[in-house]
């Protein structure tokens, strides 16, 4: 992607932050969404355990395999710096709660009925999630054969994200927006990632 799309997703993020932060009309909306969810018909356990894989020891563990593979499969085949799009990988995860902390500290947004404290804003359950998978996926993809094995994983792992973020909504973990701005914050670093990953320097060979 372009850097103008970085621009426009770090704009929509700044734009939630400046709502949820300033009390502003879209957090009031967002609160009544997210208790009308989490008052929803569906089963509390599954949507529990969708909300689970975004624990840090569930989502990190399978980066930290796919990355080893890659790694492998790279050495193997001779590739330059085979080691470099893994270390990218663990720079990008790195970053994660290098930037959601700061900002759940700056906002100090409370969370739904039921949960203590603040700092519910960003979510990063979903941003270690998406960041997690999303960049597994990118490590793999150069190493999958067929057009169809690498979109159905890509949509596979949007799928998973999108689960996680409504697990944790529908259990009362975090407001929607949580959840929004978290898949945006991570959707800049996927990016920031791939263009790294599809540099001339750095493609497989």
């Amino acid at each position: 992607m372009s850097p103008a799309a970085l621009t426009a997703l770090a704009l929509v993020f700044a734009f939630l932050t400046w709502q949820v932060a300033g009390d502003g009309p879209l957090r009031r909306a967002d609160e009544r969404l997210g208790r009308a969810i989490a008052d929803g018909p569906s089963p509390d356990g599954f949507a529990e355990l969708l909300a689970d894989l975004g624990n840090f020891t569930v989502a990190v563990p399978v980066l930290v395999v796919s990355l080893a593979y890659v790694a492998w499969r790279a050495r193997r085949a001779g590739t330059p710096r085979w080691w470099l799009p893994a270390l990218a990988a663990l720079v990008t995860m790195a970053a994660v709660p290098a930037l959601v902390v700061p900002l759940k500290e700056a906002v100090g947004r409370t969370g739904p009925a039921g949960v203590a404290g603040d700092g519910y804003y960003p979510s990063g359950h979903t941003a270690t999630a998406a960041v997690a998978y999303g960049a597994a996926v990118l490590l793999l993809l150069p190493w999958l054969r067929g057009s169809y094995i690498r979109r159905e994983l890509t949509i596979g792992c949007l799928v998973l994200v999108v689960a996680v973020g409504w697990g944790l909504v529908r259990r009362g973990y975090h407001w929607p927006l949580d959840v929004v701005a978290s898949l945006v914050l991570s959707a800049m670093l996927l990016i920031a990632l791939r263009r790294f990953l599809n540099s001339r320097s750095f493609r497989r060979r």
